[in-house]
């Protein structure tokens, strides 16, 4: 049977990725961010396609990488991405622009997501991707499971933690709190949630 890893390169290779994409994964990899695997880009854009999304939140912009797989799936959508560093966001707005996306269509907003998103509409987007630091994940998950509604996705990245959290010997912080965020919402009975592998794991929740 093939290895993992040797899946996850099948996967990552299997949707190639455009020269927008690159470059802003280029600029990912200068400023130290670890931008989402080719695999999620892709998950990313079937998730947006699928309603089709029409409002698109995202909680870590990075270079662009995930916004710019967001708006392959739903190319007429609005993406509202937000993250503190203004440096990023410069790069990624470039990026966005020079990808053909119209500024009407790329709000950044530039701040820390746990103020901003309490001053967003509840209930008025069709898909949030969160991806965000540990510490804050849980936070932001309940703030995007405000912003959906309802039939909406909310999409959280890096959560089985290249296998940390599927150990049930580790009890450090970070794995416990990805550990508990699985727990959560799989025991809502509003939501219906799926786990996926793919990339560092993909936790995909829709609002009832």
């Amino acid at each position: 049977m093939p290895e993992p890893a040797a899946d996850q390169a099948f996967a990552d290779a299997f949707v190639p990725e455009d020269e927008a994409v690159e470059d802003a994964r280029e600029a990912a990899h200068q400023f130290g961010i670890d931008a989402v695997s080719p695999a999620v880009g892709a998950a990313l854009a079937l998730a947006a396609a699928a309603r089709p999304a029409g409002s698109i939140v995202e909680i870590g912009t990075g270079a662009g990488v995930s916004g710019l797989w967001l708006l392959k799936g739903a190319p007429d959508a609005v993406l509202t991405t937000i993250d503190e560093d203004l440096d990023v966001h410069q790069v990624a707005r470039a990026i966005f622009q020079r990808a053909g996306h119209p500024a009407r269509r790329t709000r950044l907003i530039t701040g820390p997501a746990d103020e901003v998103l309490p001053r967003m509409n509840e209930g008025a987007y069709d898909l949030v991707f969160v991806d965000a630091g540990w510490e804050s994940v849980r936070a932001h998950v309940d703030g995007a499971l405000r912003l959906v509604r309802p039939g909406g996705s909310v999409l959280v990245a890096h959560v089985l933690q290249r296998g940390r959290t599927a150990d049930p010997v580790l009890r450090d912080p970070e794995t416990v709190t990805y550990r508990e965020l699985l727990r959560d919402v799989r025991e809502r009975t509003d939501l219906l949630a799926g786990l996926s592998t793919v990339g560092d794991g993909l936790l995909h929740v829709v609002r009832r």
